[in-house]
């Protein structure tokens, strides 16, 4: 009896030792590790387009309270609720990540504690085979009180190193559950989110609509600097032509506009009339880029300015992978030169700034400003196309183009 009773200690403290320690971070996956990595990375990155689209929100809201010009505030109430539709966009976007890494999170805890479940069952058997004998037969049978003394020792002797080995056990149980509510708390604000930018992508689409058809009313309906935009487009080769073709006709208008006014006509002979003699001066024109300049939509910048693509060409611009039916806006203030589908860049708009500058966006799924309509920087654009589509935007100097991360303020 006293050798078998050896022989159950001598099992209980091999279960006993055989728990494993706390768990080290270390043990996750490279896979898992780099899942990790990059969620963490799509959750900064959200979190500051939700910082910046709050921070250009209030901004232009405040900027509307100001105005008292109609067509000013309708312009600033219109680019605020495009931010705050672009806010509620990253706002899902950050729950999103959240939610990737609580789940990468969860199913590490769920490894861990998998690896740990096998030795915990096997000392659960053995303390109920030592704990299946009542103390009363024990005292009956020879030996058994010797047995009894020797499993209350090694007990003793073990149950400190089973506090101290599963310790770290407990602490995971209580991180899994902690994960499980953020989980909970993250779909929850996710949910709240998404109601958010529905109602505030109606109100936007709504605002946005009236501004439109208030620019055309202002153009006289069908303006015919639309119909020179759509002819332009049918007859361009393909898109830089077509950029290159209202440029030029943008210059065109700065040179027009520069020109002096109708002289009046002297009551005396020409030489002494002041008016005549005077010489217009040119005057010096401005290189400088638009005073606030932004990224058209939130995401992730997939090809950089000067990026090489299959066939080796460079990238004159950025392409952003984009939300599905995202709120794409106007990069900076300006004027709507051309705005709808042109052949394989889905719908586009393109806007001229002061100075010579111009953007291009493309990649749209919808437009919602017309040719001629004045935009901030902010002013709704559009709708970015379904999942897996990326919104492109380059900007020009004089038709050389400049990467637009220079001109970010």
């Amino acid at each position: 009896m006293i050798r078998a009773a050896a022989i159950s200690t001598a099992l209980l403290i091999a279960l006993v030792l055989a728990l494993p320690g706390t768990a080290s971070p270390g043990g996750a996956s490279a896979a898992a590790a780099l899942g990790a990595s990059g969620a963490r990375e799509a959750l900064e990155a959200a979190r500051q387009q939700q910082r910046n689209a709050r921070a250009r929100a209030e901004r232009l809201e405040q900027r509307a309270n100001r105005l008292q010009e109609s067509a000013g505030k309708a312009q600033s109430e219109a680019a605020a609720l495009a931010a705050r539709v672009q806010q509620s966009e990253a706002a899902i976007a950050a729950s999103e990540a959240e939610l990737a890494l609580l789940n990468i999170q969860k199913q590490n805890l769920d490894r861990q504690l998998s690896r740990k479940r096998e030795p915990l069952m096997r000392l659960t058997a053995a303390l109920q085979t030592m704990a299946r004998r009542p103390l009363a037969l024990a005292a009956l049978q020879p030996g058994s009180l010797e047995d009894l003394v020797h499993t209350r020792a090694a007990l003793s002797a073990a149950i400190p190193i089973v506090k101290e080995r599963t310790s770290g056990l407990r602490s995971e149980l209580d991180l899994a559950r902690d994960v499980e509510m953020r989980q909970l708390q993250t779909l929850e604000s996710l949910r709240a989110a998404e109601s958010s930018l529905d109602s505030r992508r109606r109100n936007m689409l709504a605002l946005a609509e009236k501004e439109r058809l208030q620019a055309q009313r202002a153009a006289g309906g069908a303006s015919r600097e639309a119909e020179r935009a759509l002819f332009l487009a049918e007859e361009a080769r393909d898109l830089d032509s077509l950029v290159g073709d209202l440029e030029a006709a943008a210059a065109m208008r700065s040179r027009l506009a520069a020109l002096p006014g109708p002289v009046l006509r002297p009551g005396s002979a020409p030489a002494s009339s002041p008016i005549a003699a005077a010489t217009p001066r040119p005057l010096p024109r401005s290189t400088a880029a638009p005073d606030r300049y932004i990224l058209p939509v939130g995401g992730r910048v997939v090809t950089g300015f000067g990026d090489p693509d299959a066939s080796g060409e460079r990238s004159s611009g950025l392409a952003m992978a984009a939300r599905p039916r995202a709120q794409v806006v106007a990069p900076g203030e300006g004027r709507v030169v051309f705005a709808g589908p042109y052949r394989g860049f889905g719908a586009i708009a393109i806007i001229e700034h002061a100075n010579g500058w111009t953007s291009l966006i493309t990649g749209m799924s919808r437009v919602s400003v017309a040719v001629g309509q004045s935009v901030t920087a902010g002013s709704p654009l559009g709708q970015a196309g379904p999942a897996g589509s990326q919104v492109a935007l380059e900007v020009r100097r004089d038709g050389e183009p400049v990467n637009p991360l220079d001109l970010l303020r």
